[in-house]
C-alpha cells in the first residue's frame, strides 16, 4: 500500500471533525446508540464526553441529516456568544441576559440562512416578546424568497409549516478555566436553554460539553439537577472503536459496512479488515509477545477515535518513510514516544486553565528509581497514589486557577476526570480499565471500590522515554470487552 498523505489522511480520517470533508465524513462516521439518543425531537440533549471523543463529529453529522431531511438546523459557536452577561453578577438577570441573547443569535443565523436579514430586525423580534419561532415564521411569510434554491425552499416551507428548529451549540467550553466566573455563566446558559425550550415549543437544543465541565458545574450548582435526564455521556467500547477503524479502512478500499453489520461481528473477524493496512501480529515482548495488533492499538487509545487516528497516522507515516507496504510491529515502535508525548502537551493544553501548575503534577507521577527497581510504577493502590500524588506536593503547593489550594485527594479526583489515571482490576492476562466518563463517581473522597489505579499507557513514553522495554514489562493490554 502507498502510505501517502492523501492516502493516510482517506484511510484514517482527519483528527478534528470539523476540517473533514461533511460528505466523506458521514460516509465513515460510526452512528452508535448515542446518536439515536442525541438526535430526536426532543427539547433538549447534552452530549458530554472529553475531547477527541467525536462530539463535533456527531454534531456535524446530525445537522447534515436533518438539513437533507427539510430541517432547519443552526450550529452556534463559542465566538456567537462571546460578551452575554460579561459583567452581570446578578444570577436571575444573567439568565435572562442568555435567554435573550441567544434568541438573538438564533433569529440572526437563520435570517442570514436564508438572506432575509433586514434594518430593525432586532427590534422586531422584541415586538414578538423574543419568541423568535413566532418572529421567524411571521417573516418568512411576508418576505419574498422566490430566489432561494430548492433545498433551502423546502427547509422554509417545512419551518412554515411546523415551526421546528434545531439549535446546537458546541464547543462552549473552549477558554474554560474551572473559576466560579465560568460556572455561574455555564450554570446561567443551561437554565437559559431549558426556560427557552419550556417557553417556544418546536425548539430543540443540542449542546456538547467537556465531561470534567460537565461534572463541575453540576457539583457546584444544584440548579442543575433539572437538565441531568437530558445528559447523555458520550463513551465507547473497545468493540465500537475497533469497528469504527474498520469503517473507516473499508470506505477506503470502496467497500461500505453499515454500523450494525461491523457491530455484530466477533473482534477477530473485525481485525481482519486491517490486513491489507497493518501487519495482524504485534511483536512485542513480555506480556506483549505476539498480541494482536487491534488488541494494542485499544489498549494505549483512551478510548477516543482522536487517538486512534494520530497513532495509526503516525505509524503509516514511519512505513511510508522506510518504505514498507504494511504498518508493522518496527513501525509502531518507532512512534510511541512521539505518540505518548502528544498526548501528554494536549492534556496539559486542555486543562492548563484549570489548574496552572498541572505540567509538575503529570510530570511527577513519572516512576521514581525505587518505582523501577521494583517494577511498581504506574501502578497504584488507593492509598500508594495519595502517598505518590502527597510526594508531587512536597515541590510546593499545586493551586487551581479559582485560588483554592488542592489537596492531595482533590488532585487524585483531578487525575481520573482527565483520564490520566483510570481505574484497574486484573482479569487474568489483561485488565479492565474503568474511565472517568463510565465511572464517574468511582473516585469519591476515594472509597475502596475494589478497584486499584495506574497511569494510562498513553503517558507512559512521555514519562518514560528511555526504556521501551521496561513499560512493556509493566503494562498489560486492555481486556476488550
Amino acid at each position: 500500500m502507498d502510505f501517502s498523505e492523501e492516502n493516510i489522511a482517506a484511510l484514517f480520517g482527519h483528527e478534528a471533525a470539523e476540517d473533514e470533508d461533511i460528505s466523506r465524513l458521514k460516509g465513515y462516521f460510526f452512528k452508535g446508540n448515542i446518536y439515536g439518543q442525541i438526535a430526536n425531537d426532543l427539547p433538549i440533549r447534552i452530549l458530554v464526553g472529553h475531547k477527541g471523543i467525536g462530539k463535533s463529529a456527531l454534531f456535524h453529522v446530525a445537522m447534515l441529516e436533518e438539513t437533507q431531511r427539510g430541517k432547519l438546523s443552526l450550529l452556534i459557536k463559542p465566538d456567537d456568544i462571546a460578551g452575554i452577561g460579561e459583567n452581570e453578577t446578578d444570577f436571575l438577570k444573567l439568565i435572562r441576559e442568555w435567554k435573550s441573547g441567544i434568541s438573538e443569535i438564533i433569529s440572526r443565523k437563520a435570517l442570514i440562512s436564508f438572506g432575509q436579514l433586514h434594518e430593525g430586525w432586532r427590534g422586531k423580534l422584541n415586538e414578538y416578546g423574543g419568541k423568535f419561532i413566532d418572529y421567524l415564521q411571521s417573516t418568512f411569510k411576508t418576505d419574498a424568497y422566490a430566489n432561494l434554491d430548492a433545498s433551502k425552499k423546502l427547509i422554509v416551507n417545512d419551518f412554515l409549516k411546523f415551526g421546528k428548529i434545531y439549535v446546537y451549540l458546541d464547543d462552549l467550553d473552549r477558554g474554560w478555566q474551572g473559576n466560579a466566573k465560568d460556572i455561574r455563566k455555564l450554570s446561567a446558559l443551561l437554565n437559559a436553554v431549558r426556560d427557552i425550550a419550556s417557553e417556544s415549543k418546536g425548539v430543540s437544543f443540542r449542546i456538547s460539553l467537556r465531561s470534567d465541565v460537565y461534572y463541575l458545574v453540576r457539583t457546584s450548582d444544584e440548579s442543575t439537577d433539572k437538565i441531568e435526564g437530558s445528559v447523555i455521556w458520550y463513551s465507547w467500547t473497545n468493540h465500537e472503536i475497533l469497528a469504527l477503524l474498520i469503517k473507516r479502512v473499508e470506505q477506503f478500499f470502496g467497500r461500505s459496512r453499515t454500523t450494525e453489520e461491523l457491530t455484530r461481528m466477533t473482534q477477530a473477524s473485525l481485525a481482519r479488515f486491517l490486513d491489507q493496512v497493518m501487519e495482524p501480529k504485534f511483536d512485542g515482548s513480555g506480556k506483549w509477545a505476539d498480541v494482536s495488533t487491534y488488541v494494542m492499538l485499544m489498549s494505549l487509545v483512551r478510548k477516543r477515535p482522536r487517538d486512534l487516528v494520530k497513532l495509526c497516522t503516525l505509524a503509516a507515516r514511519n512505513a511510508r518513510m522506510t518504505g514498507a507496504d504494511l504498518i508493522s510491529t518496527k513501525n509502531f515502535n518507532n512512534v510511541f514516544e512521539e505518540y505518548s508525548q502528544g498526548r501528554l502537551q494536549d492534556t496539559i493544553n486542555e486543562y492548563r486553565s484549570e489548574l496552572p501548575d498541572i505540567e509538575r503534577l503529570l510530570l511527577g507521577m513519572k516512576p521514581s528509581r525505587e518505582e523501577r527497581k521494583n517494577k511498581s510504577g504506574y501502578l497504584y493502590s488507593t492509598e500508594l497514589l495519595l502517598k505518590k500524588i502527597n510526594s508531587v506536593q512536597q515541590g510546593g503547593s499545586l493551586k487551581f486557577h479559582s485560588g483554592k489550594v488542592a489537596d492531595t485527594k482533590d488532585l487524585a479526583a483531578f487525575l481520573y476526570k482527565i483520564n490520566f489515571i483510570t481505574a484497574r482490576k486484573e482479569r487474568g492476562k489483561f485488565i479492565d480499565r474503568r474511565y472517568f466518563e463510565e465511572s464517574r463517581y468511582l473516585s469519591h473522597k476515594f472509597v475502596d471500590f475494589g478497584f486499584d489505579w495506574e497511569v494510562h499507557p498513553a503517558y507512559r513514553w512521555a514519562l518514560q522515554p528511555d526504556n521501551m522495554k521496561e513499560i512493556f514489562d509493566s503494562l498489560k493490554p486492555s481486556s476488550m470487552d
